[in-house]
């Protein structure tokens, strides 16, 4: 049993907002990661006031594995690779390329779904809020980090209920972090949840409505 488990994405959410308080947020947006993401980023987005949109990186996995993720991409092509990975088992570069396609039809499949056909959210010289319900290797949350600098941002905060130290120490090295835990034995985000059940599309669908009929 661990020292610190959520009831649930809601909960860790509320937790996770109730950091922000007495921080200097200037002009501030929350982007999250779908699916769940959105659940703990809507609670952060209530409590300071501010928009919430999507932001969505997807993994891309070994040929071998697909659940080992070597890298990530998002919606506007950018590509984190995980050379060390990469160079171990050596996967090539047209691999990299061409899975990259794949996953970004997938991601504008799904950015359309949860937009409605809205633009995307400026962030040029705001307060990026990064949300997750968790980070574990840190391949999504790094791609959305490069992707979010090329939109010059005033800055970059990642937050996450839950965070494996090695992985949030390394992201502490590039953007600001808050993690309420980081525990050096993590294999999977869900051990911290009493309840992690799938978030459903529908219901990121209705989070972001509801975040901007309150905004």
């Amino acid at each position: 049993m661990h020292d610190l488990i959520f009831d649930d994405r809601p909960h860790a959410g509320r937790l996770l907002a109730q950091t922000t308080d007495g921080m200097k947020l200037i002009d501030p947006v929350v982007l999250a990661i779908p699916r769940g993401g959105v659940v703990v980023g809507f609670e952060i987005a209530k409590r300071i006031k501010c928009p919430l949109d999507v932001i969505i990186p997807r993994k891309v996995g070994a040929p071998f594995e697909p659940e080992l993720a070597v890298g990530a991409v998002t919606e506007d092509g950018t590509l984190y690779v995980n050379e060390r990975i990469c160079n171990i088992y050596g996967i090539s570069k047209s691999y990299l390329q061409n899975e990259s396609q794949i996953q970004i039809r997938e991601i504008k499949r799904r950015a359309e779904l949860y937009r409605k056909g809205a633009k995307p959210i400026s962030i040029a010289g705001k307060t990026v809020i990064l949300v997750d319900d968790g980070i574990a290797t840190g391949a999504t949350m790094r791609a959305a980090i490069m992707s979010v600098k090329k939109y010059s941002p005033r800055s970059i905060i990642v937050a996450v209920p839950v965070g494996a130290k090695e992985t949030v120490d390394d992201l502490k090295k590039e953007v600001d972090v808050v993690a309420l835990h980081a525990p050096e034995d993590m294999s999977a985000v869900g051990e911290f949840y009493r309840n992690f059940e799938q978030t459903l599309d529908e219901e990121v669908v209705l989070l972001l409505a509801k975040s901007k009929h309150k905004g």
